[in-house]
């Protein structure tokens, strides 16, 4: 493996950061790629606590509503493979701008929806565009880092972007207190307008023409099956989605769990759901200031998936009553240890699968981010199949994917090691 060092921006880069020193230019850079990854979660968490609301007043189930965030996943999942090798021909500030515009509008009709078919419209319409932050975020970061400084910024990042989760629920919970669902989608598209404001002033281009890919789109797109065609990257890839796709099991259903199974409060929801964000964001600092460099990153992403299979396989037995009827304190402890392992497995397998790749970092991104949201979005409806009476789907619906994400990574990453180690 590469050992970590900073790779040179390029010209334009250096240009944009004249009179300005490195340290302020790279903190400028975080600040601004920071708050592009924290757009899904806002656009995710501070929507959660309506959930119930939602449900009651567009006279929906509460399955249709649960699709309102599966679209938003879906639209986030294939628009990616569409901005990311777009980037790579095109650079990354155009493709950016272009897809932050879009997304303003679409959060702005969510609005005024009528009926949660609509609503489910114009939330695929969000995530299709809104897809362009979280793409081209990862693509700037392999442009400018390589091998362990990588890592730490990947993990630097989430520390920014793992705000967004802590208060996100919190505020939805009391924008609800002064208005209704509609009023969080206000205040989505005003940050949205904000953060477009902002990469267009902040954000340069770092991938000068010399390092675009020349040519037809097309080949730009044949940049993703030489990808796949990479077992180790493939791997990678696969143990971050389904990984992601229990994380976003957990998104999906909490609301309903916390509030409607064990009677808290959207308040009460809040708080346990930035706690939660509080251990993946712990997590994350300490794989990045603490374990990268000193511990294999094989071996930290083998205790990351380790332990969100214990808190995993603790939920099915608490929600099966195997131990009797659980309390909130005891499926909080389990979801609370579950999340914070997050901090440990996503970052490190987003590091691993970049690290495979030394051109079309947006074609690879591209693909690490929309099979982590299209599982993400196919797996998460299991965990309310039973309707909100259960929480038994989500726990089974999570250990299962962890199981998956396990055998991808022992299966395509480990042994491929190994095998190529041996003499």
């Amino acid at each position: 493996m590469r050992t970590g060092r900073a790779v040179p921006a390029g010209p334009t880069l250096q240009a944009a950061g004249a009179g300005r020193d490195a340290r302020r230019a790279g903190l400028l850079v975080t600040l601004v790629l920071g708050g592009l990854t924290a757009l899904p979660p806002l656009s995710m968490d501070m929507y959660l606590p309506a959930l119930p609301q939602v449900t009651r007043a567009l006279h929906s189930p509460p399955a249709t509503v649960q699709l309102t965030l599966t679209a938003c996943l879906a639209g986030m999942a294939l628009g990616q493979l569409v901005v990311g090798p777009l980037s790579d021909r095109w650079g990354r500030r155009r493709p950016l701008l272009a897809g932050m515009a879009v997304y303003v509008l679409a959060t702005a009709a969510c609005v005024f929806a009528p009926s949660a078919g609509v609503l489910i419209a114009v939330r695929l319409l969000q995530g299709l565009a809104g897809s362009a932050g979280i793409v081209i975020s990862r693509a700037v970061v392999r442009d400018l880092y390589d091998g362990v400084a990588m890592a730490r910024f990947f993990s630097t990042l989430m520390l920014i972007s793992g705000v967004a989760p802590i208060v996100a629920p919190t505020l939805g919970g009391q924008i609800l207190r002064l208005t209704d669902w509609r009023g969080v989608f206000a205040v989505l598209t005003v940050i949205g307008i904000l953060l477009t404001v902002v990469a267009w002033r902040c954000l340069h281009e770092t991938l000068p023409p010399r390092r675009r890919h020349a040519g037809q789109l097309s080949g730009t797109f044949g940049a993703m099956r030489g990808l796949l065609a990479d077992r180790v990257f493939t791997g990678y890839v696969l143990a971050g989605s389904f990984a992601f796709a229990a994380l976003f099991t957990y998104v999906s259903a909490s609301s309903f769990v916390v509030q409607d199974i064990y009677g808290a409060s959207p308040q009460t929801f809040s708080l346990l759901f930035g706690l939660n964000s509080v251990g993946i964001v712990g997590f994350g600092q300490l794989n990045g200031k603490v374990l990268i460099g000193r511990v294999d990153m094989h071996r930290v992403l083998a205790v990351g998936l380790a332990l969100i299979g214990a808190a995993s396989a603790a939920l099915v037995l608490l929600t099966t009553g195997v131990f009797g009827r659980a309390s909130l304190w005891q499926i909080a402890a389990a979801l609370f240890v579950l999340m914070s392992a997050m901090g440990l497995v996503l970052p490190t397998t987003n590091t691993l699968a970049l690290l495979r790749t030394e051109r079309a970092a947006g074609s690879a991104s591209a693909l690490i981010g929309t099979s982590g949201f299209l599982i993400g979005a196919i797996v998460a409806p299991l965990g309310g199949v039973a309707g909100d009476g259960t929480a038994v789907p989500m726990a089974v619906t999570q250990l299962t994917c962890v199981l998956v994400a396990a055998a991808a990574f022992v299966g395509l990453c480990l042994r491929r090691r190994r095998t190529v180690e041996e003499p």
